[in-house]
């Protein structure tokens, strides 16, 4: 296995490819192949879980906790909470769905899903006692452009926060004009979710890119695999995508061990260049 990992604080370090769970526990008849593919994951590696109660309305999660029976030792649990429960004892008892949809007595990493109407204030307070009830080992972020973060980081305790969960592609790059680098900064570990847009879904032709596809022939790699590469090349950046099938979790691991060069790098950089000034945060 590649040595591509990003640290946490507290010297946390997971692989920086990770498996995401969105639009899993839809389709009973997929939940399986589903659990198969996740637990394949973790055998090689891909040990950094991302969900959310949002998906499949806990539908996600319960997939997630069957595979992960006699592997939560190994595992790195993500998961997120709708930003209308993220305060008080309505927070509290999300969390508590969660984790018995799980079948755990924590996770890892417990994430505001976007910025709603509850204040930040009572966000972090709500973070800070399920930590303490142990609930939750860390606590972060998702879908929190650059404003919002500075905004966090006016709230007490606000900068503990761990993470912050975006979406980031080749094909979407405005991250990079001040997000990004503000999180490389603050050492705060960015989570690139949609990392292959949805397998091309929300950029049509970024999957058959001729750039792409010529890096991909010349690495003996899938498009997929040289968009993975791409996001994981940043400093501090993690990708998230979904894999519901085994063959496509063995295509995702064996991205991290693929080293994009210089001149690979100003190709892509050519094709699909980065916005010249601030760009609305992309959100699906």
């Amino acid at each position: 296995m590649s040595e591509k990992t990003v640290t946490f604080a507290e010297h946390v370090t997971v692989p920086a490819i990770g498996q995401g769970t969105w639009y899993m526990g839809e389709n009973a008849g997929q939940r399986q192949t589903e659990v198969a593919a996740l637990r394949a994951g973790i055998e090689r590696g891909l040990t950094l879980i991302d969900t959310a109660e949002m998906y499949a309305e806990g539908g996600a999660e319960e997939v997630v906790g069957e595979a992960i029976k006699g592997l939560r030792e190994k595992v790195f649990l993500v998961s997120k909470v709708y930003p209308w429960n993220a305060g008080g004892e309505k927070g509290i008892a999300a969390c508590d769905a969660s984790l018995r949809r799980l079948g755990t007595d924590h996770i890892d990493l417990y994430l505001l899903h976007w910025r709603g109407n509850i204040p930040l204030e009572e966000t972090v307070a709500l973070m800070e006692k399920l930590q303490q009830q142990g609930k939750i080992g860390r606590w972060g972020v998702s879908n929190l452009d650059h404003e919002d973060m500075q905004a966090l980081w006016g709230v007490d305790g606000g900068s503990a926060c761990a993470t912050n969960q975006v979406l980031y592609h080749l094909a979407s790059r405005g991250i990079e004009y001040d997000l990004l680098p503000w999180c490389q900064k603050q050492r705060i570990p960015v989570m690139a979710y949609c990392p292959l847009a949805q397998a091309g879904r929300l950029r049509s032709g970024l999957m058959n890119h001729p750039v792409v596809n010529e890096i991909a022939r010349q690495h003996r790699a899938s498009a997929a695999q040289i968009l993975l590469a791409w996001v994981i090349s940043h400093q501090g950046v993690i990708a998230i995508p979904k894999a519901s099938s085994v063959e496509h979790v063995k295509e995702n691991a064996d991205a991290l061990e693929i080293t994009l060069s210089g001149e690979a790098l100003a190709a892509l950089d050519s094709a699909f260049p980065a916005p010249g000034g601030k760009t609305r945060l992309d959100v699906v």
